[in-house]
């Protein structure tokens, strides 16, 4: 049986269009507490994006005996500043004012567990850059996006009307959207073959 320990759409649809058979069961983790002892630690937005991974798929995988559980996350960091999901529209809004004009990179993590291993993980990031758009032309995104936005960690998405305040986009698809979809691939050959069978050819 195939987990994904996540309530994203996204994640999900992309699952579901490589033809894989799963069920979805979020994980209740300290998502700010995990992020602030690995900060404390010394750890960068990739450290921090493959813990709160590798915890989504453990806190699952520990109750779901025999189960193959993905757990998934995303960190944003824009230089050493690192970003959390907006909690309100008008922390997208500062938010996105803060990366007009700038270069920020997107750093996607994925780990795969059962019972209390985590069997695989690995990070992948995208360099995303935006245009240095108008006041206007943010509020006219953000209102075509609705609250869509505050489930992404950038307080966009490239997958909506968001794609209009950028310049340049350098890295994987599938990583921007949070789950690197060719590597969990590749893992589940490794791991769980028999999942792949039953995806249509």
């Amino acid at each position: 049986m195939l987990i994904l320990a996540s309530q994203s759409a996204a994640r999900r649809a992309l699952l579901a269009g490589a033809g894989l058979d799963f069920a979805v069961e979020p994980a209740a983790v300290d998502e700010r507490a995990i992020e602030a002892q690995a900060e404390a630690a010394g750890g960068d937005a990739r450290d921090i994006a493959l813990l709160l991974a590798a915890a989504k798929a453990r806190a699952v995988a520990a109750a779901r005996d025999g189960a193959l559980v993905i757990g998934a996350d995303q960190t944003l960091s824009l230089g050493p500043r690192i970003f959390h999901k907006p909690d309100s529209m008008a922390a997208a809004a500062e938010q996105l004012d803060t990366l007009r004009g700038k270069t920020h990179r997107l750093h996607a993590a994925i780990a795969l567990a059962r019972g209390e291993a985590v069997l695989w993980s690995q990070v992948e990031t995208a360099e995303l850059t935006m245009r240095e758009f108008s006041l206007e032309e943010r509020d006219e995104v953000l209102a075509l996006e609705g609250e869509a936005v505050l489930g992404s960690v950038g307080g966009y998405r490239l997958e909506g009307p968001s794609i209009r305040l950028f310049a340049t986009v350098t890295g994987d698809y599938f990583t921007i959207l949070g789950l690197p979809l060719l590597p969990l691939l590749a893992a589940l050959r490794e791991f769980a073959p028999e999942l792949l069978a039953k995806a249509p050819a």
